[in-house]
């Protein structure tokens, strides 16, 4: 009996226990009314919080009876506080209603901005859509990771981050060039693709950028003309509505000197008036002697709030970069890769350095019609100018001897691009659309000078890897006739590229039971004008359906399924025949999974591409002189896993695996030095990329953290063509890279070392009309320190 009185003792005092608590729950929407997610509820001096979901809900649960301040908080906007009293056993409401609209938090893209992982993309890539329910891969790189891996460019080590991403350091700093499923993807910016030649657009300094939006697969439909490989969206900074600033200084290795300034505040006190800076100053030189890439850039951004409904946005972005001559970078021996020094180099120190003046403009005006509606229409202009040289030799013999040549590269490029679209919520019946539709309109043109040439040697004094001589030439520097314009010497050369294209595209995203279910639809319309090379303009249409199907299997897990086409213009100059467009269609399947409350996520997808017409470089000319020939039918299939975000608290991680099988179907009649079945080079088969982050989150050693990665490619393919030589695939590459970093308050101090192992790192080819290999080296075991202070 008294074992009976004692359980139900314990029963009533667990029960009373239980009582003692209460919960606290609410909704927060923006000033236009609407639910407003990824909110961050907390309470003052305790650890118990909540997120906002899709409807705007939140709920705390086991809070002591009390009285307490409940904050809510966005990332880069003012946070609200209330205060509520918590009673035994009941639940108290509070809601928030933000300053903000609707469509002045999608701005805000970045959950938070000290973690790896996002589920929201930037408005420039005009999905509604959270990343978790859209049909197709998107991995952000945010701002975060590349704080933490030091990374100044966008050729700067930036695509460890994403699965299947490979660089073929073509012209080392001065583009990106960037693999990915294939084929050299394209590069957009803020949602305009920003690629006028083969050689573009220069990498951006990564002190205006925020964060980059991979996007795997065609994504033309909505973002002008796509690859079907997919693109890289570069997002720059914006007015965030809090007045602050950073400053950073770096030094590094090999002469590295960089200072940024980054300011955020308000022109007019009513926060009407927005403005955003960032600069940029940097001195590099290189582990090879007599190189160097000095650079700096301005980036100025104006916001202004014209009505609750109505929001205009320019931006104004400035690079200016003069670096030694561009082919410098690339070494040749007939004696197969890495036989000579990896600082080795065939530059004379006297050589006029390359100049190149990148600006661009945007304008941005956003309006809401209504609750539902919003219209954004933009646009850019781009200018780019060039002045310099690019090394490569016009003779390698077979002792290794070689004349260098120099050959004049001048360059410059317009580009006027205007886009205007619209999205909105319709419902009809039980079913709900979300509707994208818009027209993109572009002209581009490019312009260059590659017709003179200048030989630094000559016969019988050949210059000698064995014994290198480097002052002045024995037929001394080069002297190019600039008397003319460049508009004239381009025609001469052959060195223009003009494309001008219309595109209209719609998209309805049918929602199923209460969005469990999505169904994607969509279209686009191209016709384009084109010429290359100094041929006729040629013309083309096409009609590039798409068609997603993505579910909820749970409020964390979707699948999504995927089937859409590309068509992109492309310009080239072949020995006959004309340039075609290029056509393509993507087959995708994968699954998104977020795991410990969305606080990191995992996707995997299996693709399969197939892509006609492409050009390829002439494996039988020079790199530089523009022959190309048509490939015919190349597929490319394969599968990707990527993890991002925080593991534990204070453990990020970026992981990824991809598994790539790229090669020729079919090849285009006449064309005999490709083959059926032949490995499409620039890319490895396996591609294995990890960066961790630690933060110690208490004790003594609180804000000291540790973080390191590594790039494994296993099975890579050399990064051109050979007709004679099949036996030039490169090695596997593996490459170690760690550091430490402390930060308190409004100091962070970072020290990363990279190639931690001092490997001799690499990527080339073999040139068939050179009989000779080539690769170019990447540095030793180097480090980079930087200091950064927020006020």
């Amino acid at each position: 009996m008294k074992k009976i009185y004692l359980f139900m003792y314990f029963m009533i005092l667990s029960v009373c226990s239980f009582a003692q608590t209460g919960s606290i729950k609410g909704q927060i929407t923006s000033s236009d009314g609407k639910p407003a997610q990824h909110v961050s509820v907390g309470m003052k001096g305790h650890r118990l919080g909540a997120v906002s979901g899709e409807d705007g809900n939140f709920l705390i649960q086991k809070v002591k009876p009390g009285t307490y301040t409940v904050l809510a908080s966005y990332v880069g906007l003012e946070t609200l506080e209330q205060q509520v009293e918590v009673v035994d056993g009941q639940t108290t409401t509070v809601n928030f209603n933000l300053k903000e609209t609707a469509n002045e938090l999608q701005e805000v893209v970045i959950k938070d901005a000290s973690q790896y992982k996002t589920n929201e993309v930037s408005s420039s890539l005009r999905l509604m859509t959270p990343i978790q329910e859209t049909p197709q891969n998107i991995q952000v790189v945010t701002s975060k990771a590349l704080s933490d891996q030091q990374v100044i460019s966008m050729s700067d080590g930036l695509i460890r981050n994403v699965s299947g991403a490979a660089r073929l350091e073509h012209w080392g700093d001065l583009y990106a060039n960037i693999t990915m499923r294939g084929s050299q993807i394209q590069a957009f910016r803020n949602g305009f693709n920003v690629v006028s030649s083969y050689w573009g657009p220069l990498t951006e300094d990564m002190s205006f950028v925020d964060h980059i939006e991979f996007v795997k697969g065609p994504a033309g439909f909505m973002l002008a003309n796509g690859d079907p490989s997919g693109l890289y969206n570069v997002v720059t900074k914006k007015p965030t509505r809090q007045t602050k600033g950073e400053a950073g200084f770096t030094m590094g290795s090999y002469g590295l000197y960089r200072a940024t300034l980054d300011l955020d505040g308000k022109l007019s006190k009513d926060g009407k008036f927005l403005y955003r800076l960032n600069l940029a100053g940097q001195n590099k030189a290189s582990f090879r002697p007599y190189e160097y890439n000095d650079r700096y850039s301005v980036a100025p951004v104006i916001s202004y709030q014209i009505d609750e409904k109505t929001k205009l946005t320019a931006e104004y972005t400035m690079q200016y970069a003069k670096m030694s001559d561009v082919g410098s970078y690339y070494i040749f021996s007939p004696k197969g890769y890495a036989t000579l020094p990896r600082d080795f180099t065939t530059m004379p120190p006297g050589l006029e350095p390359t100049k190149i003046k990148d600006q661009s403009l945007f304008l941005n005006l956003q309006h809401q019609l209504n609750a539902d509606w919003k219209l954004t229409f933009q646009a850019a202009y781009f200018n780019y100018a060039q002045r310099g040289s690019s090394m490569w030799p016009s003779t390698v013999n077979p002792d290794g001897t070689m004349i260098r040549s120099v050959g004049i590269w001048d360059a410059k490029s317009e580009m006027t691009l205007a886009q205007a679209f619209v999205n909105g919520n319709v419902t009809t019946g039980a079913v709900k659309h979300r509707i994208l539709g818009g027209i993109d309109i572009g002209n581009k043109d490019y312009m260059a000078d590659w017709g003179q040439s200048h030989d630094l040697d000559t016969l019988g004094a050949e210059f000698n890897p064995a014994s290198p001589y480097y002052g002045t030439p024995v037929n001394g520097y080069p002297s190019f006739d600039r008397t003319t314009s460049l508009e004239a010497r381009a025609v001469i050369a052959g060195g223009n590229i003009s494309q001008k294209y219309t595109g209209i595209y719609a998209q309805d995203e049918l929602s199923f039971l209460d969005n469990k279910i999505r169904l994607t639809l969509a279209g686009r319309y191209t016709y384009v004008s084109m010429s290359a090379w100094g041929g006729e303009a040629e013309t083309a249409k096409h009609f590039s359906p798409r068609i997603g199907l993505s579910a909820s299997i749970d409020k964390q897990t979707s699948i999504y399924a995927l089937y859409d086409q590309a068509f992109l213009p492309q310009s080239g100059r072949l020995a006959s025949g004309s340039v075609k467009p290029i056509t393509g269609n993507n087959t995708e399947f994968g699954i998104k999974k977020d795991w410990a409350d969305g606080n990191w996520n995992t996707t995997v997808s299996f693709y399969r591409i197939m892509k006609n017409n492409e050009l390829t470089s002439d494996p039988n000319s020079q790199p530089n002189s523009g022959l190309s020939v048509v490939l015919g039918q190349k597929r490319a299939q394969g599968i990707e896993f990527d993890l991002r975000g925080t593991i534990l608290p204070g453990l990020n991680l970026v992981a990824n695996y991809a598994y790539t099988d790229s090669k020729v179907t079919k090849v285009t009649e006449g064309v005999t030095d490709i083959a059926k079945g032949d490995v499409i080079p620039g890319f490895a088969k396996h591609t294995v990329n990890s960066w961790l982050s630690y933060k110690i989150q208490k004790g003594a050693f609180k804000g000291t953290g540790f973080s390191g990665g590594f790039t494994y490619l296993v099975d890579r393919a050399m990064s051109n063509w050979s007709t004679t030589n099949t036996s030039t695939n490169l090695p596997d590459y593996f490459k170690l890279d760690g550091g430490v970093f402390w930060e308190k308050d409004k100091i962070r101090l970072t020290l990363n070392v990279f190639n931690v192992l001092d490997k001799n790192l690499y990527s080339g080819g073999y040139y068939t009309y050179l009989n000779a290999y080539y690769w170019q080296a990447e540095a030793p075991r180097n480090y980079r320190l930087s200091i950064s202070y927020k006020f």
